[in-house]
């Protein structure tokens, strides 16, 4: 818990200091999940006991983040990953219609100056996103693979910065 409580820590002091650091621009930033460990392979399963305990890390890491907004889609296992911080932060999750991230990444860019939002896709999105969102790296995401945590700091006149992270 207290590892948690210091990446906390950390991430705020990081965005915190970009964003004193930087011209004003769009939302502050953008942190992008694929959702947790799911406890099977139908079509809309839930989270698995890993995914729940997955859920609760996230919400404890971004809890002080100052998350404003919140995107899922309308897959279980993306509002599951959601829920435990959308209660703690008092949001509603709003739902995406479907696969097209064209649609999501106009809607980040419309945020405002001191929003921060968090987007829970899949293995097949989250990489799309990213790069409707202008980020240069190219990321793949294996399909055993759910502790990644992208934090996409959006630039005025410049690439955004992205910033990886293992959760």
């Amino acid at each position: 818990m207290a590892s948690v409580k210091r990446a906390a820590l950390v991430l705020s002091l990081l965005i915190v200091a970009l964003a004193a650091a930087r011209p004003a621009r769009a939302q502050e930033a953008i942190y992008i999940v694929r959702h947790a460990e799911r406890a099977d392979q139908s079509t809309d399963p839930p989270l698995s006991t890993a995914g729940v305990d997955r859920s609760h890390r996230l919400r404890d890491m971004l809890r002080a983040a100052g998350v404003t907004q919140i995107f899922t889609t309308n897959l279980r296992r993306t509002i599951e990953t959601a829920k435990p911080l959308a209660d703690a932060l008092g949001l509603a999750p709003q739902p995406l219609p479907g696969p097209d991230v064209q649609p999501l990444a106009a809607r980040l860019a419309a945020l405002g100056p001191h929003d921060r939002a968090f987007v829970v896709g899949h293995s097949n999105t989250v990489p799309d996103l990213l790069r409707a969102l202008k980020v240069a790296t190219p990321i793949t995401i294996a399909d055993a693979e759910y502790d990644n945590l992208f934090i996409v700091v959006p630039q005025k006149d410049a690439a955004p910065l992205l910033l990886r992270l293992k959760y």
